[in-house]
């Protein structure tokens, strides 16, 4: 069979792609921009258009195109499909279709997933379960890929709670890390993002579990009333989190939870200790997620993903417990301008523990922008707001000028964190360049 996706260069498209690939099905895709993911596409054998969107780019073979939630009803491929009559389907309601055929295991909640989901997918696989894994980043234990074929009959989902994705799924156990104040357009309310979850919770059947961190409130208020169903896992439980924190490689306390979730799954799927432990202990951190990329005059530079207040707080509270007498740059890319409008006085101090904050303009995502917030909110009334706190901050216009400032100032012994969800991973490459 044939599938093209439209946008086949998102993490969670492109690991759909490759477990078509993997099925021995033809691939074709389309996406605006040229990257690592698609070049790795282009070798396992998908056909892939780069450029506008057009309806020429559908092959006349195609039996099912898949699309991903940010394309709009009027995109030229997506109607040229249903004009022909081809099978069209979401991104999410493709992964529902194959979350039926496998015992699944989601991992949702509002930060941390990507990491949990790669700890998750080691345990298992250090337990001899050899799970089918889904993810939303690279893990460089599986080949630097976001997607692994396993035979054991597990899949490892990563679930995004944006649109109301992970609705479309049927997990029979739900690893759940926190619930925060996240993606507000779709949600709206604190309230309604509960609701949601409560949804999602529903769907694990009897017989299945649910996997959830005792420490978070609305999680923990989200979650009781399904009493018996649920496993809980809490940093306070001292025996649990000390074995976790004495073979834990990568820093923060954000990771401890992480990693005791997926140690938490090990055990209810009665993986041995020692091989839980083992896993955990070899795991060095996935693509963006407090990645060493290199250094620039003696500074060590980091790429992370975190876009969120409480990701930001988190990542530069790891950085302080893992380099403790050193200067903590944090140079940082909003994304999206409704999540600046929303949760703006949450970002005004979420920089309080960096020495240096460096602000660039906010990438704007392709499809979810309101026009009349990207006035009202800026990186360059962010870096005042931050200032007021009495922050050493600057705002540069570019990546270039990025470069020249940390350039001219960074200096041997400074730990430098490239943060955000949009494309300044490219600003942490070039700052390694030689």
């Amino acid at each position: 069979m044939h599938i093209h996706f439209i946008g086949i260069g998102g993490i969670g498209v492109s690991a759909l792609a490759k477990y078509h690939l993997h099925k021995k099905d033809t691939v074709s895709g389309s996406d605006l921009a040229y990257s690592e993911i698609v070049k790795d596409l282009e070798k396992l054998g998908a056909k892939i258009i780069i450029g506008k969107h057009s309806r020429k780019n559908i092959p006349q073979n195609t039996k099912k195109v898949v699309h991903t939630a940010a394309v709009k009803t009027a995109n030229p491929e997506l109607r040229a499909a249903r004009e022909q009559g081809m099978a069209v389907q979401s991104y999410a309601e493709a992964i529902g279709d194959i979350t039926k055929k496998h015992k699944t295991i989601t991992i949702s909640g509002s930060h941390g997933k990507s990491t949990t989901t790669a700890l998750s997918a080691l345990v298992l696989e250090e337990g001899f379960c050899d799970p089918m894994v889904i993810a939303g980043t690279k893990i460089k234990e599986f080949g630097n890929s976001n997607f692994r074929h396993g035979h054991g009959g597990y899949l490892v989902l990563e679930a995004d709670e944006w649109n109301k994705s992970f609705l479309n799924y049927s997990p029979h156990i739900a690893v759940v890390t926190n619930i925060d104040v996240e993606h507000m357009d779709t949600y709206k309310t604190a309230e309604d993002i509960e609701r949601t979850f409560t949804e999602f919770l529903k769907k694990v059947p009897e017989g299945g579990v649910i996997i959830a961190n005792a420490d978070d409130e609305r999680l923990r208020r989200v979650a009781a009333p399904f009493g018996a169903k649920v496993r809980w896992y809490s940093a306070k439980d001292g025996v649990a989190s000390t074995a976790v924190r004495k073979v834990l490689r990568i820093p923060g306390e954000h990771n401890v939870y992480n990693a005791l979730a997926a140690a938490t799954l090990g055990r209810y799927l009665g993986i041995a200790e020692a091989h839980i432990l083992e896993s955990l202990s070899h795991f060095n951190g996935t693509w963006r997620r407090f990645e060493f990329k290199g250094v620039l005059n003696g500074a060590h530079i980091f790429s992370d993903y975190a876009h969120h207040p409480t990701e930001i707080r988190a990542t530069i509270a790891a950085a302080r417990s893992r380099f403790p007498l050193r200067r903590v740059w944090c140079v940082y890319q909003p994304h999206q301008f409704q999540r600046l409008q929303y949760l703006w006085n949450d970002f005004t101090d979420a920089f309080d523990l960096a020495d240096r904050v460096c602000l660039l303009p906010v990438y704007d995502v392709a499809g979810r922008e309101i026009k009349s917030i990207k006035t009202a909110v800026t990186s360059l009334k962010l870096s005042r707001e931050i200032a007021k706190r009495g922050k050493n901050v600057r705002h540069t216009a570019d990546f270039k000028k990025a470069k020249k400032l940390l350039s001219a100032e960074a200096r041997a012994g400074d730990v430098v964190l490239v943060m955000g969800a949009g494309d300044i991973y490219k600003l942490a490459d070039c700052l390694v360049e030689v």
